[in-house]
């Protein structure tokens, strides 16, 4: 079937519609992926509901003036990026017009101030990537294809750091079916000077390191100079760690030094920490700026990111996370006049309600967003100003709808762009009370 792309949305994909059957029918909407706005394509049904469908791009007919050749040649393979087939500055484009029409749709937001966009180098900006491995019929190491849980094996990735790919290339070189056997991911992380590494395996449910684990890792070590320490998590794959996951240091260090604007942090192997090695700074001036004062919260504090920055502003702060290993880092990271609190976000505001203003609250949920609870809580603390990191616009603009009819006002917006090539959006919004 021969479909026209009217817009991208948030996800990666292009929408288009299928002319109804009948008159008194809608057309339906169908969702194409590695796709532009106005180009006209070739597409077959791969998914077809009631409501929506989902078509697989077979041929570019017309083409848009804004498609260039992707440089990746896993790309449309591969689930990890989705508009390689653009140019940079088109990408920004589209994020910001699906970031503006998410608001507009979601929370009924026209935004009456600025949308400032913050650009990335578009390759190379990963300190973290998580690789699949798999052990059977053979050793492969890669990404799953876009779409499945089929592993697709990679030997490079071009949106993450040299570091990485160089570990990557000993990881294809040392790996074997038989020393991997218990391992399903491993994630390399790398500090901000792509100089020091810090490797994380994830093992199967119920398994355990063994010899041969421990002689793939002496392999490592003496492969990759600037290999740091060497992990290994029992009970969970890396994204859905646990406080009941085991960790057992192969080698060296359970943690990397990491220096953002001046400060430096302690990040653990399975503690959260921004993935983009060349806009964390960027974010940190954004989200805290010259703001000083007397209190400031930072709600899902990680390991601190913003929550040191704010120490040094600010006569006291409160640092809230309810990670166990982020907590821990967090207390080794922060001064004295900065206190840690060890448990949820919704937990810590139920219990503060009405006893404290803060002049400054920041908060960077997971991608959930804060959700109805906890924006009651704020809208109750009526904090002077707040500012909100957000990765999803969607659960970005349910949230907004709600603080501002608390009373808060956005007074800026930022488009960070944390994740060049893929359809990931991280914002940054100011709002005021």
């Amino acid at each position: 079937m021969e479909l026209t792309i009217e817009k991208m949305i948030y996800g990666g994909d292009g929408l288009a519609r299928l002319a109804p059957h009948s008159p008194e029918r809608r057309s339906k909407t169908v969702f194409i992926p590695f796709v532009l706005p106005g180009e006209r394509v070739q597409a077959a049904l791969v998914e077809d509901r009631p409501g929506f469908a989902r078509a697989q791009l077979e041929k570019v007919l017309k083409a848009s003036p804004a498609r260039t050749p992707a440089p990746c040649p896993y790309f449309a393979s591969c689930g990890g990026c989705h508009y390689q087939h653009t140019s940079y500055d088109e990408q920004l484009l589209l994020k910001a017009e699906i970031l503006r029409e998410t608001l507009r749709r979601t929370a009924k937001i026209e935004l009456a101030v600025q949308l400032q966009v913050h650009p990335s180098p578009p390759f190379g900006y990963r300190n973290r990537t998580r690789f699949h491995v798999q052990v059977k019929p053979e050793f492969a190491i890669g990404y799953f294809r876009h779409g499945s849980h089929e592993l697709l094996p990679v030997r490079e990735c071009p949106i993450s750091s040299p570091l990485i790919n160089r570990a990557l290339e000993h990881l294809w070189k040392i790996g074997t079916a038989k020393a991997l056997a218990n391992v399903v991911e491993i994630e390399p992380f790398t500090n901000g000077n792509d100089d020091d590494l810090l490797l994380e395996i994830y093992l199967r449910q119920d398994s355990t390191v063994n010899e041969d684990l421990r002689g793939f890792t002496t392999q490592l070590v003496s492969s990759i100079p600037a290999l740091r320490g060497v992990v290994a998590f029992s009970g969970a794959s890396s994204n859905r760690r646990s406080s009941s996951d085991r960790a057992e240091v192969l080698f060296g260090l359970q943690s990397l030094r990491y220096a953002v604007a001046g400060e430096s942090y302690q990040v653990s192997a399975g503690a959260f920490f921004q993935t983009n090695r060349h806009l964390a700074e960027r974010i940190v001036e954004v989200a805290i700026g010259q703001r000083r004062g007397k209190l400031a919260l930072d709600l899902y504090s990680g390991v601190g990111l913003f929550a040191l920055p704010l120490a040094r502003r600010f006569d006291r702060v409160i640092a809230v996370e309810s990670s166990p290993i982020s907590a821990q880092d967090l207390k080794t990271n922060l001064p004295a006049n900065a206190k840690v609190s060890h448990q949820s976000t919704e937990a810590y505001l139920a219990g503060v309600a009405g006893k404290l203003r803060p002049e400054l609250m920041v908060a960077d949920p997971p991608r959930a967003g804060l959700g109805p609870r906890v924006c009651q809580s704020i809208a109750r603390l009526r904090p002077k100003e707040m500012v909100y990191v957000s990765c999803d616009p969607a659960t970005l603009a349910r949230d907004l709808k709600q603080l501002t009819a608390s009373g808060l006002r956005i007074s800026e917006m930022h488009l960070l762009d944390l994740f060049p090539q893929t359809f990931h959006i991280e914002t940054c919004t100011v709002l005021s009370g």
